[in-house]
C-alpha cells in the first residue's frame, strides 16, 4: 500500500520558496509518480485559496488519482482544543492543531511539514502525542518533506 502523507499548507507553497525549492520539488515528483497519496482537507483548501496563483496552480495540476481529500470533522476541532488546552501551542496555531487533528484521525502515515516552529518540532511532537494517547488516538509521525524524500529505502 501507498503511503498516506498529510501535508500542511506551507508544503504546497514551498516548491516555490528557494530555501524549500530542491526538497519540495522531489516530493511533488513522489506524488506524480504515485508513490506517494498527498491528502490534503478542506483547511488546507480553504488555507490555499489566499495563496499566490502559481502556489493554486501547482495544487490544482497535481494528479488527482494521487491526492486523498479528508474533512476536519467535529471530531478533529474537539481534538485540536485539546492540544490548546494543554498548551502543546498557543492559541494563534489554531489551524495548525486542526491539521494535526485530522491528520491523527485519518490515521495517515505521515503529516509532512515546514512549520519547525509549531509542528516539526520535537517537543511540540511530543506534546501532541502525549494528548494523542490520552484521547485514545493513535501516535502521529510528523516529518519535515526533507526526512521524507532523504530518507528512502535502498533497494
Amino acid at each position: 500500500m501507498k503511503p498516506r502523507l498529510y501535508f500542511d499548507t506551507l508544503v504546497f507553497g514551498g516548491v516555490f520558496d528557494e530555501d524549500f525549492e530542491e526538497i519540495s520539488t522531489l516530493l511533488f515528483e513522489k506524488v506524480r509518480l504515485g508513490q506517494i497519496v498527498c491528502v490534503y482537507s478542506d483547511l488546507s483548501v480553504s488555507e490555499l485559496s489566499k495563496a499566490p496563483e502559481n502556489v493554486k496552480t501547482h495544487f490544482n495540476e497535481l494528479p488527482k488519482e494521487h491526492l486523498e481529500f479528508v474533512e476536519v470533522t467535529e471530531e478533529a476541532f474537539q481534538l485540536a482544543e485539546k492540544y490548546l488546552e494543554e498548551k502543546v501551542v498557543g492559541k494563534t496555531s489554531t489551524d495548525d492543531c486542526r491539521h494535526i487533528a485530522t491528520a491523527t484521525i485519518n490515521k495517515v502515515d505521515y503529516l509532512v511539514s515546514w512549520n519547525f516552529k509549531h509542528i516539526v518540532n520535537v517537543f511540540r511532537i511530543r506534546g501532541y502525542n502525549s494528548v494523542n494517547l490520552k484521547s485514545g488516538y493513535i501516535q502521529l509521525d510528523i516529518r519535515s518533506p526533507k526526512e521524507i524524500v532523504n530518507n528512502e529505502s535502498e533497494e
